[in-house]
């Protein structure tokens, strides 16, 4: 009887195990809208994406949380706004934050990632690439429901001189293996890496792994190419018509295609969610060596249509139809609450989660009317409710740093919109109907009839929204150079720690 009932309680769990998808999340770094094929970009040199998108579903209407890295990244992993889980500054109005080295905070151990429920429900999950949610130990994902982790908590800045400023650790799970520029070199005059090549083979080794143990998995692959300073390996050096940008999205299509083959020659395709989007938009300060957000405005640090739009493509064989296209306002907190729902894990009862489930969308191509607010710091900066997008603070940034050659709308000035000091807007919003003028050039006419009705149903959204607002504690306000990598976890095992200063805390600076 005992036997009877272990088998059949090992057979419930195989049949349980196999019934819930693998989740994968391809989360690029500054790629803008337009730079894929499928969204019109003239090159057409990313094939692999664009075969993705028509053999999945396209979502032209995806947003980001925050048109920075580090806020951007910990709403998709809470499923919540950054206002909410913490990533946030106080210490100047509507300004991006994110986690350099010298950041004393990271994400909040109140906090639950989609990486720790899922490794409740059995996940075997592993994050390749960039973290950017804190770089001191206990910030760490190994801390967050990862299993494994190949890459670095911040970006690949650099090189320093390991002396006032250490060079950033690459990380194998929870110890440090190296530095970049030291042991994983970024060639600043050529553009030469092999990271690329390392963040997809470390990819396709754990695809391999766990379909050879049946377990469920959830893989972040989270490279960085395309953030400056923006790399690619030798055979893809020179080869796109758009430079070294060009290079390393041309890279990245390809190893995208590589992944997606794994898949199935592992045969786990047909139980695996595929969602491809980036952290924020292009970063158009970086000019010619930067990404295209398409026809929207402005870029990176924004929250412009171009700062805060992206690329987003979902594949599933099997369970999402070929060739879709979806205008379902989406964005990556979503993510959090659809691959719970695919997990069939309810999500915590005890806060606000601001993503939605896609579930619906991706199988029965269903809408859900829902709006997108758009954060900067700690100020909603606009909303959008359908097609329109009302602006309640409007600004790029300041006169000081566009005189120092820093323009996050380069060529882009629209009256009253693209400013260099904050705009108040909040008595009288600056509304776009974005079907009619996705680069928000042409405000409606505050008299119109059609003005004052999209006005009165945003503000209804707002009072709410604000009425259930609970900001988290702001982790990051205070930075301190003794924080920096001076002896990341693992340096003693190389023999490769280095001497912090004494800890001087201070308030960051967020010109941005």
């Amino acid at each position: 009887m005992i036997i009877l009932v272990g088998f059949l309680l090992f057979s419930f769990f195989s049949e349980f195990e196999c019934s819930r998808p693998n989740i994968l999340i391809m989360l690029m770094d500054d790629m803008g809208w337009g730079d894929l094929g499928v969204f019109g970009h003239p090159s057409k040199e990313t094939p692999r994406l664009d075969q993705m998108a028509s053999e999945g579903m396209l979502f032209p209407d995806f947003y980001t949380a925050n048109p920075l890295c580090s806020p951007s990244r910990a709403a998709l992993l809470t499923g919540r706004l950054p206002l909410r889980n913490g990533f946030y500054t106080t210490n100047a109005h509507a300004r991006n934050g994110y986690t350099p080295q010298e950041i004393v905070g990271g994400i909040s151990d109140r906090e639950l990632l989609l990486s720790e429920l899922l490794a409740l429900a059995g996940y075997r999950n592993k994050i390749v690439g960039k973290w950017h949610l804190g770089h001191q130990a206990q910030y760490l994902p190994l801390k967050h429901g990862f299993h494994e982790w190949f890459g670095s908590s911040n970006c690949h800045f650099g090189p320093y001189n390991d002396k006032s400023t250490p060079n950033i650790p690459v990380f194998r799970n929870d110890e440090m293996i190296g530095r970049y520029y030291e042991d994983f070199q970024i060639n600043r005059t050529t553009g030469e890496s092999n990271l690329t090549i390392l963040f997809t083979e470390e990819a396709t080794s754990f695809i391999k792994k766990q379909a050879q143990a049946q377990q469920p998995f959830f893989l972040y692959w989270a490279p960085d190419a395309t953030h400056a300073p923006v790399y690619a390996s030798r055979s893809f050096l020179d080869k796109s018509e758009r430079g070294l940008y060009g290079d390393a999205v041309r890279e990245l299509d390809f190893s995208v295609g590589i992944i997606l083959d794994t898949l199935w020659t592992t045969g786990v395709a047909n139980n695996t969610l595929v969602f491809f989007t980036s952290d924020n938009g292009a970063a158009l300060v970086s000019k010619i060596m930067g990404g295209s957000n398409g026809p929207f405005l402005c870029g990176k640090e924004t929250t412009f249509e171009g700062g805060m739009r992206e690329p987003a493509i979902a594949w599933w064989p099997g369970t999402i139809k070929p060739g879709q296209v979806s205008h379902q306002l989406g964005t990556v907190m979503d993510l959090f609450s659809t691959a719970l729902d695919l997990a069939g894990v309810e999500p915590p009862s005890d806060r606000v989660i601001d993503g939605i489930s896609l579930k619906s969308t991706f199988i029965d191509g269903k809408m859900t009317d829902r709006p997108v607010f758009y954060y900067r710091g700690n100020e909603l900066m606009a909303v959008r409710l359908g097609f329109y997008k009302a602006h309640f603070w409007c600004w790029s940034n300041s006169w000081e740093e566009l005189k120092q050659g820093i323009d996050f709308c380069p060529g882009e000035k629209v009256e009253g919109i693209t400013s260099h000091q904050q705009m108040n807007y909040t008595t009288q919003p600056k509304i776009f109907h974005l079907g009619r003028d996705p680069g928000e050039k042409y405000t409606l006419n505050p008299k119109s009839k059609e003005y004052q009705k999209a006005k009165s149903a945003i503000l209804e959204i707002v009072k709410e929204h604000k009425n259930n607002l609970t900001p988290g504690k702001p982790q990051l306000n205070w930075c301190d150079k003794a924080v920096m990598h001076w002896s990341p976890p693992g340096c003693k095992k190389l023999k490769r720690c280095l001497t912090p200063p004494s800890p001087k805390p201070y308030l960051c600076s967020w010109p941005h």
